[in-house]
């Protein structure tokens, strides 16, 4: 193929095309008429000697070749933004600008006092508008409308930059009061009432059920390694109300350590290992591809690794 016969804006087409699925959506995204639209998308077809997009019951879908294509045509698209990229520095300590952070209720927990701590020192004027995982979607973060999302995932789309932060073991708040602190042991905690605390990925929460093990996540999982099951009395998606729960006399909160961690000088909770292992989980720090190489993204990028790194210290 001769390159130089080749209308790259096809590419910037093909990259909008395939994160929307919709020739509409693309069109407005564009700025461009529909009917342009449909026929970049002949084109798209003619030039791969594929369909690109293939009409089914979920709507257009993306084809196998397309697929292979979404990363590839991603990265080139970065390069040529970087390239013309204007050479302006950001200058934190004057900047207005607001960051908008999808966090999980375990990290707001976590790391954003210690992030808000640096940011009153170093960048005065920055705001943050936190969202939760039920606020976004990976559709979202595709479009740069969410800056960062911190949390844990099952999978994560490959065209998305990511960066693991930390891994934190898991510990279980019980109260001071609660007989199992003077008999600890998987005996003891399988008899006992549980509090379950969870939220990994984006997306709408839905209703949880004790028989459901495929979705209860880490504790759950590793409790059925071993072939055992707790009783959970309680669901919650915050961590902050799991370890007010954990105050309760007959409740058992298992959760991340560095949640627990709050608790270390509260007299009424006892924070105990659990008494069988658990998998630590993994934090990541996730973005769009349209964001990698803008300043002040990769300023607010490199300070949150740094304040992850020191908390770990």
């Amino acid at each position: 193929m001769n390159m130089s016969k080749v209308d790259l804006n096809l590419l910037v087409y093909l990259d909008v095309l395939l994160r929307e699925c919709n020739v509409t959506r693309a069109a407005e995204e564009l700025g461009i008429s529909q009917p342009a639209m449909s026929n970049s998308l002949r084109r798209l077809r003619d030039l791969f000697n594929d369909p690109i997009l293939v009409r089914t019951s979920d709507g257009m879908t993306p084809t196998e070749r397309a697929l292979e294509l979404q990363p590839l045509v991603r990265s080139v698209l970065s390069a040529a933004e970087l390239a013309v990229l204007p050479k302006t520095d950001f200058d934190p300590g004057v900047s207005s600008r607001i960051f908008r952070i999808m966090a999980s209720d375990y990290t707001e927990s976590t790391l954003l006092p210690v992030l808000l701590t640096s940011l009153r020192k170093q960048a005065p004027g920055i705001r943050l508008d936190i969202m939760t995982p039920s606020d976004v979607s990976f559709h979202d973060v595709e479009r740069g409308k969410v800056d960062l999302v911190i949390n844990r995932f099952d999978t994560l789309p490959q065209s998305f930059h990511q960066v693991h932060l930390w891994d934190d073991s898991f510990s279980c708040v019980v109260s001071a009061k609660n007989p199992v602190t003077k008999n600890w042991n998987l005996d003891s905690y399988l008899s006992s009432k549980h509090v379950w605390v969870s939220k990994t990925g984006m997306g709408v929460g839905v209703g949880m059920s004790p028989d459901d093990v495929q979705r209860l996540g880490w504790v759950d999982d590793a409790l059925e390694k071993i072939g055992a099951k707790r009783d959970i009395t309680v669901f919650t998606r915050h961590y902050q109300a799991a370890l007010f729960l954990g105050e309760q006399d007959d409740l058992i909160v298992t959760l991340p350590s560095m949640a627990a961690e709050r608790l270390k000088d509260d007299a009424s909770v006892v924070v105990l290992e659990p008494p069988f292992e658990i998998p630590r989980l993994r934090l990541k720090m996730v973005w769009s591809p349209l964001l990698q190489h803008d300043p002040g993204h990769r300023w607010i990028r490199q300070l949150i690794k740094k304040v992850s790194e020191e908390m770990l210290r």
